[in-house]
């Protein structure tokens, strides 16, 4: 293997236009890690955060973007045994799937579904992870309840559809459009709200309440999201890219003894993520492979159009997953 390869870095903290093709180092696997040859990288909010200066990579990762990669095992790290060079994998990353090779922990490599292609493997560690871990870890979220996913149509979105839907709960979103509501739909919402036409809490409160609302808007969606809450619900709260600080009126939590919480993937333990990709196997893996569920593809770019995959993203016009073909 020759000692360099390419790479999109973030020149500096801005829009698209600061990520630019480079040649960096490959990296060398320690004990418990692989190094992945990657095929696809996936495309993600938190990306386009971190490329505009907003979101700090843990100190430990490395500063390039991309949280999630498909590709070949090319090598193994000290006491790995559960991988070997040329096994097809999808993992989650510490960062640095913009590349060539990325190296992550052994633990966060998942095997590429049966049936299904690298491609569409790549769409699955960041959006998967998240959702499991959120809505059935900490939002614990049960057959039969009403859950409720914003921006249903986004990567995230389309896949807690289609997991909640799967696992028994009755589904409920919001979208932007006729367009990206039908989507929804299709993936098992029971109703999907258009937010510019109508309101999601009136909805919701004639449905008796949400158990569970996953929420990435953040800002004046709180107080809504509190009041579309059924006596004991929970939100759990994953982004605010409408604003993190909110007036929030707290007798409506102690009065129906609602939950607010909330995660982020990535500042996690690796044993924390090494049990969320280990329920994911048993659990969510054998749906992937029956075909009950499947990554909603929206676009694919190449590693060196890197700045236009996140102008689309950013323009919000996107229906699930943006990959990079590397």
């Amino acid at each position: 293997m020759s000692q360099g390869m390419r790479a999109i870095e973030i020149t500096e903290p801005g829009g698209p236009e600061v990520l630019k093709i480079s040649d960096q180092p490959i990296p060398a696997p320690s004990a418990g890690e692989v190094v992945i040859k990657v095929a696809y990288a996936g495309v993600n909010r938190p990306d386009a955060l971190q490329r505009a200066g907003l979101y700090r990579p843990p100190a430990s990762a490395s500063p390039l973007p991309g949280l999630e990669a498909s590709g070949v095992v090319v090598s193994v790290g000290e006491g790995v045994t559960q991988w070997s060079e040329g096994d097809e994998v999808c993992a989650l990353l510490p960062g640095g799937g913009y590349a060539e090779y990325v190296l992550t922990p052994a633990a966060h490599c998942l095997p590429v579904p049966k049936g299904m292609g690298l491609r569409e493997a790549a769409c699955l560690p960041e959006t998967f992870f998240t959702v499991w871990s959120n809505v059935m870890d900490r939002g614990g979220l049960k057959a039969g309840e009403r859950f409720l996913v914003h921006g249903g149509s986004s990567g995230i979105g389309t896949t807690a559809i289609q997991l909640a839907h799967a696992l028994g709960a009755r589904v409920f979103a919001t979208a932007g459009s006729e367009e990206k509501c039908e989507v929804c739909r299709q993936l098992g919402a029971e109703i999907a709200v258009n937010y510019r036409e109508e309101d999601f809490v009136e909805v919701l409160k004639a449905q008796g309440g949400a158990h569970v609302i996953l929420d990435m808007v953040g800002g004046d969606y709180l107080p809504r999201n509190v009041k579309a809450l059924a006596t004991e619900g929970r939100l759990v709260q994953i982004a605010f890219l409408q604003g993190a600080k909110v007036e929030l009126n707290f007798a409506q939590i102690m009065l129906r003894r609602l939950t607010l919480t909330g995660s982020t993937l990535r500042p996690q333990s690796d044993l924390v993520k090494a049990q969320i990709a280990e329920a994911l196997r048993e659990t969510v893996w054998p749906m992937l492979e029956g075909g009950r569920i499947a990554p909603v593809m929206d676009s694919e770019f190449p590693l060196e159009e890197a700045a236009a995959a996140h102008a689309h993203m950013e323009s919000g016009a996107h229906i699930g997953k943006i990959v990079l073909k590397v």
